[in-house]
């Protein structure tokens, strides 16, 4: 099942000139960042490896200008921006799931600047209300040295587990994690009553109180990251 997608269109090897421009997006964000903030994101990490270190502090520049909607001078990272896609080349990136579980199918026919400039515009064009989020989401893929796979997706999730993590939980986290701490979908649990649970199934699921060892290290980052995902809602209830 497809849940996001981004043409990049770029030039080819053997011009003399650097473009990129965009194509076909579904990009949701909604809730932030959502499987598009998490596409682009994916899309940045994949290439940072590449990018040529001088380009660096300009790709942070760029970010903090389109984050604040700031107009772009051009060209940046030797790419000039653009509408037109003629006598371009294209990439396909797309985030899908695969049973319940979500993966990243990236296409990187051009270059790792152009590949980075394609995702980051894009980040900068989505819905203003989640537009922080995404960027914060594009920072993260910045700093990220590792495998494009599960413990990616966690990372830029803003998770601690290096888990795969699956669409339940990426489109409704919080719905997720009552699920996971066995509250009802429609309940607001204090602080106090999501302490209690997490410590009462944290005892449960941990192999020195009886729990199986084998999934015990998995089990254990679920329980802790639907704690952090309910105490952060239950914090913005209280303020």
């Amino acid at each position: 099942m497809l849940l996001a997608e981004l043409e990049i269109w770029h030039s080819r090897p053997i011009a003399p000139t650097r473009r990129v421009a965009l194509g076909e997006r579904l990009l949701p964000t909604d809730p932030a960042p959502g499987f598009g903030g998490l596409l682009l994101g994916g899309i940045v990490a994949a290439s940072m490896e590449e990018l040529d270190p001088d380009l660096v502090g300009e790709l942070d520049r760029l970010v903090l200008d389109l984050g604040a909607g700031r107009r772009v001078p051009q060209p940046r990272l030797r790419h000039r921006f653009q509408v037109d896609r003629i006598g371009l080349a294209r990439s396909h990136h797309r985030l899908v799931a695969q049973g319940d579980e979500v993966e990243f199918e990236l296409e990187d026919q051009g270059s790792a600047a152009a590949q980075i400039l394609g995702a980051v515009y894009a980040a900068g064009a989505v819905d203003e209300a989640h537009r922080h989020v995404v960027m914060e989401t594009v920072r993260r893929a910045m700093r990220w040295r590792g495998p494009v796979g599960p413990s990616l997706i966690a990372h830029l999730s803003g998770g601690g587990g290096a888990r795969g993590w699956t669409t339940a939980a990426l489109a409704h986290p919080h719905r997720w994690a009552l699920s996971v701490l066995g509250f009802a979908d429609a309940s607001a649990p204090e602080r106090g009553e999501v302490q209690r649970r997490f410590r009462s199934l944290l005892r449960l699921a941990h192999p020195d109180h009886g729990g199986a060892s084998e999934g015990a290290a998995e089990r254990i980052s679920e329980l802790a990251e639907a704690r952090r995902i309910l105490l952060a809602a239950a914090s913005e209830l209280c303020t």
